[in-house]
């Protein structure tokens, strides 16, 4: 279960209006049956407090084997950490890892599976790995003439549509699309984009059966049931995470090794500049060997961070990692990723080089923002294409 941090969060969700597409079994059990079944999930692959997986074998589905993205089936990986196969303990299932010696299905693996199931729980942003594994599944799926069932979840950070758009010199492990940091589209959504963009590797297009959210539009809050990874465990963390993992690309811890990661952000080197302290330890499952492991950090606090003022605002902040350079003492190492394996590029996670140097350079939130202005409105456009569900 999601916990909430030290704020109590008071924004209106809308859980009780909607129904998510595996929520609505009397659309797709029917479908599967006398179907051999593989499915993609992870701790959020949930009908109510039910893994989707013990709710469908008890409805009689054949389950051939299950694949697991980034952190594994069970959720129990840490970030980036290459997960093995394995035999599920509580099924005895076959397990495929897809975060491991392979990113996508092999024509072997589905040789004996009739239909794909994609159900994970997606946060809306580019660098967030899962729509990088729904596009590996898509072309697994249409070089093989598989069909994938995609049962639609709410993006909670739909309300917003916002960042520069990736400039494909950037492409990594962390942006495949050139889309913004935060897209505004659901699973679904996002799939029929990469159908009707071309973005696989073939010009074969994979076939989609959709079940629909129920009751939903992109405007709604969803209170997420269950956390999606290990490090996106708190509401405040969910909301804050397409603007606070741009610290990933700094030379900052931004709460990992705490329980509280994406919401609270600082270094030693802020010592006498920030009051606010915290000391990353080891937490096995979330991050072994943070930076500054045990050691006293001082920065930002955004636990108690007003999160309706932020969806208001539809908007990226930018100016937390604007602050976080203008006060610190080692500017020349604020982006030095020789540090540790753990800083990202801070080009790949904006998606384009002008981002640093905007951050350098102390320009302004509004020119900033002015820069994504002509990228966003042609993205816009494009995406209209593929929505579901009412702005």
């Amino acid at each position: 279960m999601l916990t909430i941090g030290k704020a109590q969060i008071k924004l209106n969700y809308c859980n009780n209006q909607i129904r998510t597409g595996a929520e609505q079994t009397e659309k797709y059990l029917p479908y599967l049956k006398d179907k051999r079944v593989a499915i993609l999930g992870n701790p959020s692959t949930v009908i109510k407090e039910r893994h989707l997986v013990d709710s469908l074998l008890l409805r009689g589905v054949n389950i051939v084997k299950i694949f697991g993205p980034e952190h594994g089936f069970r959720g129990n990986a840490s970030n980036g950490t290459e997960v093995s196969d394995e035999r599920d303990p509580a099924t005895q299932i076959p397990i495929i890892s897809l975060y491991g010696n392979k990113k996508k299905p092999t024509a072997k693996d589905l040789a004996d599976v009739d239909i794909f199931i994609f159900d994970v729980q997606d946060m809306g942003v580019r660098f967030y790995t899962n729509i990088n594994t729904l596009r590996d599944i898509m072309e697994a799926c249409a070089e093989n003439g598989k069909e994938l069932l995609i049962l639609d979840r709410p993006n909670p950070n739909a309300y917003l549509i916002d960042g520069p758009i990736l400039d494909m010199k950037h492409k990594s492990g962390i942006g495949q699309f050139p889309v913004p940091i935060a897209h505004g589209m659901t699973t679904a959504e996002f799939a029929q984009m990469i159908n009707g963009e071309k973005w696989m590797a073939t010009d074969r297009k994979c076939k989609l059966k959709i079940i629909p959210i129920e009751g939903y539009n992109h405007s709604m809050l969803y209170k997420l049931p269950v956390s999606p990874s290990p490090n996106l465990n708190t509401e405040q963390s969910i909301i804050l995470y397409p603007s606070t993992c741009l610290f990933e690309g700094t030379k900052l811890n931004h709460g990992r090794g705490t329980d509280f990661p994406f919401t609270i952000v600082g270094s030693p080197i802020y010592k006498g500049i920030f009051t606010f302290s915290f000391t990353p330890v080891s937490k096995k499952g979330m991050s072994e060997t943070p930076l500054f492991m045990n050691e006293v950090c001082y920065g930002l606090d955004l636990l108690d961070y007003d999160l309706q003022s932020l969806v208001d605002s539809k908007e990226i902040n930018v100016s937390w990692i604007k602050e976080m350079y203008n006060k610190s003492p080692e500017k020349e190492k604020f982006f030095d990723q020789s540090y540790s394996k753990q800083i990202g590029s801070i080009e790949k996670l904006a998606g384009v080089d002008e981002f640093r140097k905007q951050i350098e350079n102390n320009v302004s939130d509004q020119e900033i923002r002015a820069s994504w202005k002509a990228g966003l409105e042609s993205y816009k456009k494009m995406r209209q294409k593929y929505v579901l569900y009412k702005d």
